[in-house]
């Protein structure tokens, strides 16, 4: 796999030199973008198809296969685009039609899907995927009688095809047969015995059938697991099922493991406090709603439940703040104004306390208003549900309160009900990747730079070349956001030498503006930001013009206001040090915006400019900024990664979508990550 991957990577830096699109050999490019398909390198091989485009923006093919690509890495906008294109450039590809319908079902586009899968079924019409899929989309509408042909069409043409009928077990369950549903599971689990969620979705028929057969849904829950034992959500519902047959020991093992498998399971969290609180553990059940909170501020249940602990060990105050917060959410709820007057009593509020209780009794008379709380978390917290309840508008004060300390499961019945579709795998998918969600960082000069297979070169910069065609500088620079750091003593020397040299120059010969960039360069190289400041003054006053010189001053007033900041004394007031850094960070704005009046084709300055912004909270203008630096260069992909992040700081989900779209397709990693992240 590293072999081919390196053959691919030198591939594309040939390609790389090459000095037109024109000259790019399409079809060559096109099997190596595929290659990169097949063994799921999904943002390589969209780097390949992106070639053949610029070449040969008419054919089908690339667009096509990128949309798959897309598909896979989760970017549906981005990927049903693509496919519009291929189905333009040649409407008789059947599976563009397949990949442009999955597209549009995972964004809810449901009927738009029915629509392609059906005309690719004109072409097709046995082909299980786009049956299976259409089917699904069908469910998803409410259209149970069409679904239903669907899946009789799919189990007659395809017998052998499990995943028929486990979606068919599933349109049964939400009508309520469930022993046409476990007649399809079972039919599944012989076909596959592997086949995972049908064992989930039995275990779910039999916790709800009458009584509860807990102990026929833990048998099934455990082949499940058995299948699959790096799922969290499969240990959480067992857990659950352990719970109710007095498993105690067990749960709490399955609780643990779920949040050893994912730290940032809130359910898993949740659950866990309430054993924690029921075995008298209090102070490690306030950490895990703690950490439900930190997860998902405002959740009453997790208040609620902490509320009580913190009143248990005798923290009323902190008691009083989340108890607040529930009534705030649901200023009907009678449990909350009867906790908050036990809490007032302890403080010896004797008035508010005698208030609370008469409130508390008064509203126990009366059902909940759910639909005036505006809140979905406690109404979805069914004991042993899935979240899928459909909420009353109103529910009886014993039952809303009972949710508040209820277990949590998670549905996985759809797990193995997503789409399907005749194309490569998901191994690849770097949006799974847990990243932290933050700008893409600054542009600089360097010496330096850590290639990529996704970004093999640097990025193209006019002044840059015309510098370094002059071989006045020691070495060549280049632009990058990849701060390089140097390990090497030895290459940490010949910079410190590379200094010496210019202060020795510097000291015989007449001054040029050049000496001090190169010298302040070096300063920058070495991490003396303040020195490098202060030689591309000197540069400046030399030059005025220097363009460069400007850029890379304002880098490094940046980043020596960074380091600076984490050297501040801790007796400066909070508001003085946030004018300090304000003041500093205007200076470097400043110096970008001279650069931008000399250079004003060089996208740079526009980029690094609006991440400024961005830390200054001026969102507005940080837009502007970035999109200055998008029409400079069109291909620009950290600048869209950039915007699209404002965007959604600033609620506008559509236009930052279609940012984080262009960013991926060209290259910036982290877009996909953040495009799932926004539909979760």
């Amino acid at each position: 796999m590293n072999q081919a991957r390196r053959i691919i990577t030198s591939f594309w830096l040939l390609l790389s030199l090459l000095p037109v699109v024109a000259q790019v050999n399409t079809d060559q490019v096109m099997r190596i973008g595929q290659n990169a398909l097949y063994f799921e390198d999904y943002m390589v091989s969209i780097q390949y198809f992106n070639q053949v485009i610029a070449a040969k923006p008419y054919l089908a093919q690339p667009y096509f296969f990128r949309a798959i690509a897309k598909l896979n890495l989760d970017d549906y906008q981005g990927a049903e685009s693509d496919a519009d294109m291929a189905i333009e450039h040649n409407p008789f590809i059947v599976d563009a039609y397949e990949v442009r319908g999955v597209a549009r079902q995972n964004q809810g586009k449901l009927r738009e899907a029915v629509e392609d899968y059906t005309h690719a079924l004109t072409l097709l019409p046995e082909n299980r995927n786009i049956l299976f899929n259409k089917a699904m989309a069908q469910v998803e509408l409410g259209d149970t009688a069409a679904a239903r042909e669907s899946y009789a069409t799919l189990v007659k043409a395809h017998p052998s095809y499990d995943n028929g009928y486990l979606g068919r077990a599933r349109l049964l369950m939400i009508e309520g047969d469930t022993v046409g549903a476990l007649a399809d599971l079972d039919k599944a689990i012989s076909i596959n015995p592997n086949a995972t969620n049908a064992y989930v979705m039995r275990a779910d028929i039999a916790i709800n059938s009458g009584e509860g057969d807990f102990k026929s849904a833990l048998d099934d829950m455990d082949r499940a697991i058995k299948l699959q034992p790096r799922h969290a959500g499969l240990f959480i519902n067992r857990a659950f099922l352990r719970y109710r047959l007095d498993d105690y020991f067990g749960a709490m093992a399955d609780y643990d493991y779920a949040i050893q498998l994912d730290p940032l399971n809130a359910v898993a969290l949740f659950n866990r406090g309430l054993m924690r609180a029921e075995l008298k553990d209090n102070d490690r059940a306030i950490q895990d709603f703690t950490r439900v909170l930190s997860l998902k501020p405002g959740d009453a249940r997790a208040l609620y439940n902490r509320a009580m602990l913190y009143r248990d060990t005798h923290q009323y105050k902190k008691a009083m703040a989340d108890i607040d917060k529930v009534i705030e959410s649901y200023p009907d709820l009678a449990g909350a104004y009867y906790l908050r007057f036990d809490i007032n009593r302890a403080l010896g509020n004797m008035r508010q306390s005698e208030k609370d209780y008469n409130k508390s009794m008064a509203l126990a008379k009366h059902p909940v208003n759910l639909s005036e709380s505006g809140q979905s978390d406690v109404a979805d917290a069914g004991g042993g549900g899935n979240g899928s309840r459909q909420e009353s508008a109103s529910e009886p004060q014993e039952v809303v309160a009972a949710r508040f300390s209820a277990l949590l499961t998670v549905d996985n019945s759809s797990d193995a009900l997503e789409q399907q579709y005749n194309n490569p795998g998901i191994r690849g998918k770097v949006q799974d990747r847990n990243i932290n969600v933050e700008v893409e960082p600054i542009f600089a000069l360097s010496y330096y730079y850590s290639p990529s297979e996704l970004r093999p070169s640097t990025y193209y910069i006019k002044e840059v070349d015309d510098l370094n065609a002059t071989r006045i500088l020691r070495k060549l620079l280049l632009i990058t956001n990849s701060d390089v750091s140097l390990n090497d003593q030895a290459e940490i020397n010949r910079h410190f030498s590379d200094i010496e040299y210019y202060n020795s120059y510097i000291a015989t010969h007449a001054p040029r503006a050049v000496d001090y960039f190169g010298r302040g360069m070096a300063q920058m190289t070495v991490r003396n930001y303040q020195g490098a400041i202060a030689d591309f003054d000197k540069a400046l006053q030399l030059t005025p013009d220097f363009a460069l010189a400007w850029f890379q001053r304002g880098v490094a007033r940046y980043r020596n206001q960074r380091t600076e900041s984490s050297r501040v004394d801790g007796n400066i007031p909070a508001d003085v040090a946030s004018q300090m850094v304000k003041h500093e960070l205007s200076e470097a704005i400043s110096d970008f915006d001279r650069t931008i009046e000399l250079s004003p084709s060089m996208p740079f300055p526009y980029y690094d400019k609006g991440n400024l912004l961005v830390e200054m909270q001026d969102y507005t203008s940080a837009l502007a900024a970035y999109t200055q630096a998008i029409e400079a260069k069109p291909d620009f992909g950290e600048a869209y990664y950039n915007r699209g992040y404002v965007y959604l700081k600033l609620g506008n989900k559509e236009a930052g979508t279609r940012d984080l779209s262009k960013a991926g397709e060209l290259g910036v990693m982290p877009s996909y990550n953040l495009l799932k992240r926004m539909r979760e």
